[in-house]
């Protein structure tokens, strides 16, 4: 795609000086940027690399010296990792689906699908299902009976919704994510050691070996609007009640959302996150790769946990934590500390105990 540095900027709402009328056609790093590309330098510290390569234009950062950098052009945003969000919109490239709904692709004839959808190869839509108006499905995607899908979503390859799953608006799901597959819901005849062992904190009594009857999942996925979903990610289906995602939450790939699991709006997940059973995840929360949370806790609102975080208690509004088990950051940071004296600590209480042990044998 091709737009003027003039467009860009108006697009973005962004100052633009110099010869706003070239045109770039890419968006590069500095140092691999060349005369028909857009140099993204917003952090002065890379600065450097401008002189590597062969941009006429940059986005920068505000304030700086754009005609010294030898530019013929320069945007500049009030804070350039936001504008990022709007210039790679613009320069997407996309996947290239074809209009139209592809003739392998297997749908019933009960399903409703909405004007304008795109419909790839080997894509199957079970009986009652609803597809909104622009969706765009990407090959060997499965929607399943009964399910809804809003408008405008966009579904990369092999994307599989199960059935009763209901998703809003602006939906956006990578390879290989899974919407609505069964809870792990598994229960012994007898007391199992592993709720004795819940209950005592370590003794599981006796151990007697019993089968495991499923719990089968009655309920189903409700999901919001503009939610996205990273690839091979998956989102269990509620045993009884629907496992919900608010609106605008975003979920990275390799992410577990188990069965009856509550999560509020505007959430951000990095990947290998895992979310226990019937656990409530408050609004705006933030979890780093590798966060872990218990099941049937509470996780308030505001709340930041850093990666590989544990959560396996409740957490109060606005908390900053990290560490397994978890605890406020700066506490973890405190203590992460006093580990690393241990060794010159113990050496310390070694030369005491010797001098303390010669002293007496003196006396």
């Amino acid at each position: 795609m091709t737009y003027t540095v003039r467009e860009i900027a108006e697009a973005l709402d962004c100052e633009a000086f110099g010869d706003t009328s070239i045109a770039v056609e890419r968006v590069e790093e500095p140092a691999s940027a060349t005369a028909n590309d857009l140099a993204l330098l917003t952090n002065p510290k890379f600065a450097e690399g401008l002189g590597q390569g062969h941009a006429r234009v940059a986005m920068l950062w505000p304030g700086a010296d754009w005609q010294s950098m030898g530019l013929e052009a320069a945007i500049i945003p009030t804070r350039g990792r936001y504008a990022m969000a709007g210039l790679s919109k613009m320069m997407d490239l996309g996947q290239h689906y074809a209009p139209g709904i592809h003739p392998t692709a297997q749908i019933d004839a009960s399903a409703e699908i909405g004007p304008d959808a795109q419909i790839g190869q080997f894509v199957v839509i079970g009986p009652r299902a609803r597809v909104g108006a622009n969706c765009v499905i990407g090959p060997f995607c499965h929607i399943g009976a009964d399910s809804e899908l809003g408008e405008d979503a966009y579904l990369r390859d092999h994307v599989s919704i199960g059935a009763r799953v209901s998703i809003g608006a602006r939906f956006h799901a990578q390879p290989g994510a899974r919407i609505g597959a069964d809870g792990m819901s598994f229960v012994t005849p007898e007391q199992s050691g592993v709720e004795k062992a819940r209950e005592s904190l370590g003794d599981q009594g006796d151990v007697q070996s019993q089968p495991w009857a499923r719990i089968h999942s009655l309920g189903a996925v409700t999901i919001g609007d503009d939610v996205e979903i990273g690839a091979n990610t998956c989102v269990d289906c509620g045993t009884i009640r629907d496992t919900r995602i608010g609106n605008g939450t975003k979920i990275d790939n390799l992410v577990h959302i188990a069965h009856n699991v509550t999560v509020g709006r505007d959430c951000l997940f990095a990947a290998q996150s895992g979310i226990a059973g019937s656990t409530v995840i408050g609004n705006n929360v933030v979890f780093g790769g590798q966060v872990g949370v218990t099941d049937n806790t509470i996780v308030g609102d505001n709340v930041i946990a850093g990666g590989g975080t544990k959560i396996l208690s409740r957490v109060p509004n606005g908390q900053v934590m990290l560490g397994y088990p978890a605890v406020k950051m700066d506490t973890n940071l405190e203590m992460y500390k006093s580990l690393r004296r241990l060794p010159r600590l113990m050496k310390q209480v070694a030369e005491l105990q010797k001098s303390v042990s010669k002293r007496g044998s003196n006396d």
